[in-house]
């Protein structure tokens, strides 16, 4: 058996998330109903983060395992030929199969980076619905940055966390957060060694109050010390989160897509290791 990594790349628009469903309209479904149709077998995937309906994803990281010989290339190829123009392969590769270090999509991850765009204008617009935030009230930045500060290392984000979120611990720790300006378009950059279900949503929507001034940056750290999810804002809508990357150690060699299709993001990815 041979084990196979694919970069996937997504519109999270017309989609019900990733995970498959009993009646189908994942990511998850789809690419799998590819991979039948190029192979003529049932193979089964894991990947590195579950993203919920309407979220996009610029890199998600898949494992499969196949006895089939194939080049990669038609890996990339083959099963793009079998998905809608909303789903992409962009890489494949072949990792060592068989120890007891196997490289598994998601264990093997260290770390995880998401974008949250948002378009900050009075009106919104129709050329970004369902890839940015529409956020209405002007938002200033540095507060936002401010607020952001002290969420960075470890911590019980529990107040940031989704009801049916299956994380066994809310601990998390937070490598980097970065939020940048660019005419109406704000992004918000969060780097940490894994998220709890709408952990991100939940930031993002607390950032905006902030920023448009409805709260003072220290409101932030006294959301996180209560642990309390009704004391956070709302979560926010998915149209503007996109799962950025997934880090693992170098010894896998993955082939990360040098190429961020989103030119206002391109700045705001932090340094990985």
């Amino acid at each position: 058996m041979k084990r196979i990594v694919l970069g996937v790349q997504y519109d999270g628009t017309p989609w019900r998330g990733w995970q498959t469903q009993p009646g189908g309209g994942t990511v998850q479904d789809t690419l799998q109903g590819a991979l039948r149709k190029f192979t003529l077998t049932d193979i089964a995937t894991t990947c590195a983060g579950r993203t919920d309906a309407g979220v996009h994803a610029l890199e998600q990281v898949v494992h499969f395992d196949t006895g089939l010989d194939r080049e990669l290339f038609s890996w990339v190829r083959g099963v793009n030929a079998f998905l809608p123009p909303s789903i992409a392969v962009r890489w494949a590769c072949e990792v060592p199969h068989g120890t007891p270090d196997d490289f598994h999509a998601r264990f093997s991850a260290v770390a995880r980076t998401y974008h949250y765009v948002i378009y900050n204008h009075p009106v919104r617009s129709p050329l970004l619905a369902g890839k940015a935030g529409w956020v209405f009230r002007p938002l200033r930045v540095e507060p936002m940055r401010e607020a952001a500060r002290h969420l960075l290392g470890t911590h019980d984000f529990s107040s940031f966390r989704a009801a049916e979120c299956q994380a066994k611990s809310p601990v998390k720790t937070m490598h980097d957060i970065r939020i940048e300006r660019q005419g109406d378009i704000v992004v918000v950059t969060l780097r940490a060694n894994a998220f709890l279900h709408h952990m991100v949503r939940n930031i993002v929507g607390s950032l905006i109050v902030i920023g448009n001034g409805n709260q003072a940056p220290l409101w932030m750290k006294e959301i996180l010390e209560c642990r309390d999810r009704s004391r956070a804002a709302p979560t926010f809508m998915p149209d503007g989160l996109y799962l950025a990357r997934i880090d693992y150690d170098a010894k896998w060699a993955l082939p990360h897509d040098a190429v961020n299709p989103l030119p206002w993001a391109s700045t705001t990815l932090p340094a990985h290791a």
